[in-house]
């Protein structure tokens, strides 16, 4: 558990899920949220609802990440 962290949290790890989550966090907003964006009201319960749909991809790229950084580890490629 304590090499996932580490690895989730490397710096090429966290710039490859931010760059994975600018790219499917807006795709899957308009998807889920686009008629309310477009027609409103806009609250607070909808900007939390939109960071989370850019939390996912972000969380998945880095646990994704993380796990290959390990096998690769295990066996013993770098």
């Amino acid at each position: 558990m304590r090499k996932l962290f580490h690895y989730w949290f490397r710096r090429e790890t966290v710039i490859r899920a931010v760059k994975v989550a600018a790219v499917v966090g807006p795709i899957l907003t308009v998807i889920n949220q686009g008629d309310v964006l477009l027609n409103g009201p806009y609250s607070p319960r909808l900007f939390f609802k939109i960071c989370l749909t850019f939390l996912v991809p972000y969380s998945v790229s880095s646990f994704s990440s993380a796990r290959t950084y390990i096998e690769n580890e295990q066996r013993g490629i770098r």
